[in-house]
């Protein structure tokens, strides 16, 4: 008898507790959805959350409700300093993920004994957020460097050396913000000793960093995504392992393959070759007709490529060239600091 009456005295405070959650777990939701929704434009990812939401508003019964006192909520204004030290919103996203899986633990628990439906709802909610919450978190870190890209004019691509990692870092000190680690030739320890400090190097100067081809390099160093040729793996098998959180190019070389590419799931392209190079003598250069078509027709990010020196940077930029990626012009250059400036500076004139 003691235990009913208790269980009925406590009836009040359970049914305060449990309005509480719910309305915590459905504002947390609704932040992460809007993120999801308006920052990262990913139906997919707002479709699920929107669903949940629907779902703990339905089991929010009115009696719930009718219990709501927050004028004797004894930590109604409770706020923590680490509310302060969200300022990017992939520490929104995570912080509100963690809220909104916190209030359906206690949903689960509470529920139990009153609320079987609360509690199933709540659980299956909170299993399915544990992965959605990858999902999401990878997608604001594709997002992230995405804008990153947007911001870059110049792509410098490595060619094979003993003075490389000086010269990279020479360029990086200058500004350059984009690196495509590429080297054909060598020993795979070799090539991941060398990718490996070369993306620790990118990392310190916040540039971001690319390996041509080479997808379990990309993985082993952490790198920020792969550049894939015409001849490389399919879009669609090469996301499948890179994940939905790094960037992936594709080389184009005519507006059939730039037009496929643009429906395919890439983040930027590189049109060429614009212009004769040693690097790839084979290839036929296209010309600046082909900068043209490029300029007109994309919609992703691109970089023109293929001989391109800093006395071209004019008419590149006459045929609608805003962003380029050079080899030689740097790795060549006597001074790779003072080529990356004069590079730099060509295209901020230009754009």
């Amino acid at each position: 008898m003691k235990a009913m009456v208790a269980a009925s005295h406590s009836e009040p405070c359970v049914a305060r507790l449990l309005d509480a959650n719910l309305d915590r777990a459905r504002e947390g939701l609704r932040v992460v959805e809007d993120w999801c929704r308006f920052g990262l434009d990913r139906l997919d990812l707002v479709e699920p959350l929107k669903h949940w939401r629907q779902q703990l508003g339905q089991c929010h019964h009115d009696h719930y409700k009718q219990a709501r006192s927050t004028a004797g909520d004894v930590a109604a204004g409770l706020a923590h300093p680490a509310q302060q030290l969200r300022p990017q919103p992939g520490q929104i996203v995570a912080a509100n993920c963690a809220r909104v899986q916190e209030a359906l633990r206690v949903l689960e628990e509470f529920g139990r004994a009153q609320d079987p439906e609360l509690t199933s709802t709540a659980a299956a909610i909170r299993y399915g957020l544990y992965d959605l919450e990858v999902s999401i978190l990878e997608a604001g870190a594709r997002h992230d460097r995405r804008q990153r890209l947007d911001a870059c004019s110049l792509c410098l691509i490595t060619s094979p050396g003993e003075s490389l990692l000086q010269r990279v870092e020479a360029a990086l000190g200058a500004g350059v913000g984009l690196v495509q680690y590429r080297a054909k030739e060598g020993h795979d320890r070799e090539r991941l000793a060398e990718a490996q400090a070369l993306a620790q190097l990118c990392r310190s100067h916040n540039a971001l960093f690319i390996i041509n081809d080479r997808i379990d390099l990309a993985l082993l160093v952490d790198a920020d995504g792969v550049h894939l040729g015409q001849d490389d793996l399919p879009t669609d098998a090469a996301r499948r392992l890179i994940g939905d959180g790094r960037l992936l190019g594709r080389s184009t070389h005519n507006l059939d393959q730039l037009q496929t590419a643009q429906q395919e799931d890439c983040d930027y392209l590189g049109v060429g070759p614009i212009y004769a190079t040693g690097t790839k003598p084979e290839k036929v250069p296209q010309g600046l007709d082909w900068a043209r078509q490029a300029s007109e027709h994309a919609t992703l990010p691109w970089f023109a490529i293929g001989g391109i020196q800093a006395d071209r940077l004019p008419e590149l930029d006459n045929a609608g060239v805003r962003r380029v990626a050079v080899v030689g012009a740097i790795m060549a250059a006597a001074d790779p600091a003072a080529a990356s400036r004069e590079l730099l500076n060509g295209l901020a004139v230009a754009g």
